[in-house]
């Protein structure tokens, strides 16, 4: 297996789904599944032990929430992207996963060859979600879902303005501070002192956003 490789986790209840996403990302050379949980509890377990770059997490398991498993996640400084993958679409859970900081959410139903290219793009650092689902985060961003946002980029400086168009982009802070020649620290700043100023609770919100206003 290539150094260069993208290590993903699989966290879902359900094993010949588990299975079968498992063989499509085998047969590609640039992603590996380096462990399978079966439950939200052994998927938090494994992250830490494995710290993969990628984890794809169904959104509702016997034992608990995946929406709480990507919080524990996130909130346990993991570098990981976690992208939930999952049947529901429903709003509020779509909504609440981009809010906790998920950098993607995908369907279940989706094409297998689908599927596979968002897992792609996901491991290139792009943020990705189920087509279907772009019109309820543009939705809520416009109808009240969060504070209406500044009409213009104006109330940014030209650092962060710099840095909002890397994260449409789809890089991670990591990438950024790369380009950048800035740590990463830096780069944490700056991103939460443009979602304060925007009125956002997400990266994704945040590129949603300049996508829409431009």
């Amino acid at each position: 297996m290539s150094q260069s490789s993208c290590r993903v986790l699989l966290v879902d209840d359900h094993p010949l789904f588990r299975r079968g996403v498992a063989e499509l990302i085998a047969a590609e050379p640039d992603l590996e599944v380096v462990g399978e949980a079966a439950s939200a509890d052994e998927g938090i377990a494994l992250a830490s032990d494995l710290d993969p770059d990628l984890i794809l997490m169904d959104l509702n398991m016997g034992d608990g929430s995946g929406l709480d498993a990507l919080k524990t996640i996130k909130d346990s400084g993991l570098k990981a992207r976690i992208i939930m993958l999952t049947v529901s679409e429903n709003e509020a859970d779509f909504l609440r996963a981009v809010r906790i900081g998920a950098g993607g959410y995908l369907l279940k139903g989706s094409e297998p060859e689908e599927i596979l290219e968002k897992v792609r793009q996901a491991a290139r650092g792009e943020t990705v979600f189920a087509e279907p689902l772009m019109g309820l985060l543009v939705g809520a961003l416009r109808e009240g879902g969060t504070p209406p946002p500044p009409p213009s980029e104006e109330c940014l400086t030209a650092r962060e303005r710099e840095i909002l168009h890397l994260i449409c982009a789809g890089k991670s802070n990591k990438h950024i501070a790369r380009e950048l020649n800035i740590s990463d620290g830096t780069v944490k700043v700056h991103v939460k002192n443009l979602l304060r100023k925007l009125n956002l609770q997400s990266r994704l919100e945040a590129a949603v956003w300049a996508l829409t206003a431009s």
